[in-house]
């Protein structure tokens, strides 16, 4: 553990350790020097040992670990009763396959859960990967992240992010300035997504010459997008007719990632979700895959993820 102070591994007052000490009642686990001894039934032993070793990697990468990296971690374990027992020792070199790019300040960008790692490997699998899944759980950062790596490893030569402006409630009409202006808080988290991961002159120059392009949805309308890397987010908010318009600019040499919460439409009730029959239209077709992330994927404030569970319950609870 020559790599990583214990402090940041167990935590201030070993705050961490007793994290882990309440997730799992039936197990010990003590700390002495670069050692850490797990005494419990076999499967809650294989699910600390695996945690230790993602903790490891966080705290390598980021050089530190927050309270919220370790409940994702656990509440994606799986627990089952067994019996063993082992003493555990951190690997020298922690896995890291997981990093999808490094930020121009050199923090790694990874995928942190089973959800954002499976949009990782379909993307590599598949021309075009439908993302679906609630707030919180990554999807468009993930895919902006294998964007920008693609354009820095020269598979393609732009990157094309587009969304759907929808009225949430508001009319754009009421906004002040001009369309640009009117149109920018939509494209917003994607500029935000880009901001951390590319030099702020070196992405101004991108965007300034369209190597970088964000845009409305409406905007795709009688292209032809070769060489690119294509991102809609919010698809949700996209008709059938736009889903189609946007899946038919696809052109030589580029892939697209599509992401959206079939939950969270801002459509006008007349109309269907483009987002939810494009699952049934296009699921036999080599070389699109659809992932499905859920809200064990969520890693923003651990409230989001009770906020999620509880909508659930209540809009099936209306269903009944």
């Amino acid at each position: 553990m020559e790599d990583v102070e214990p402090v940041v591994l167990l935590g201030f007052s070993d705050e961490h350790l007793n994290q882990l000490d309440r997730a799992f009642p039936a197990t010990k686990i003590t700390a002495r020097g670069n050692r850490v001894k797990i005494l419990g039934p076999e499967s809650e032993v294989d699910a600390v040992k695996e945690i230790l070793e993602e903790m490891i990697g966080l705290a390598k990468r980021n050089g530190q670990i927050q309270q919220s990296d370790l409940s994702t971690l656990l509440a994606l374990a799986n627990k089952t009763e067994g019996n063993d027992s082992a003493i555990w020792s951190p690997p020298e070199d922690p896995d890291i396959g997981d990093t999808i790019l490094h930020t121009f300040t050199g923090e790694a960008i990874t995928a942190k859960t089973p959800g954002q790692r499976a949009i990782v490997k379909a993307s590599e699998q598949n021309d075009i990967l439908f993302a679906i899944g609630p707030a919180g759980t990554g999807k468009t950062y993930t895919s902006v992240a294998l964007a920008v790596r693609a354009l820095k490893e020269r598979k393609v030569k732009k990157i094309i992010l587009a969304r759907p402006a929808v009225e949430a409630g508001e009319n754009l009409g009421f906004l002040p300035g001009d369309l640009k202006e009117k149109i920018d808080p939509y494209l917003r988290p994607l500029y935000d997504a880009l901001e951390e991961m590319i030099e702020f002159d070196k992405l101004e120059f991108q965007l300034a010459k369209n190597i970088i392009e964000i845009a409305p949805l409406a905007y795709m309308r009688g292209r032809t997008l070769n060489n690119a890397f294509v991102i809609l987010d919010e698809a949700q908010n996209a008709t059938n007719t736009q889903m189609k318009m946007f899946l038919t600019r696809i052109g030589f040499n580029s892939r697209a990632i599509i992401t959206g919460d079939v939950t969270q439409t801002d459509l006008p009730k007349r109309h269907q979700s483009g987002l939810v029959s494009i699952q049934k239209i296009l699921q036999d077709i080599k070389g699109i895959s659809f992932t499905y992330l859920d809200q064990n994927d969520v890693v923003r404030h651990k409230l989001v993820r009770d906020i999620i569970d509880a909508y659930e319950k209540f809009e099936n609870k209306e269903d009944n």
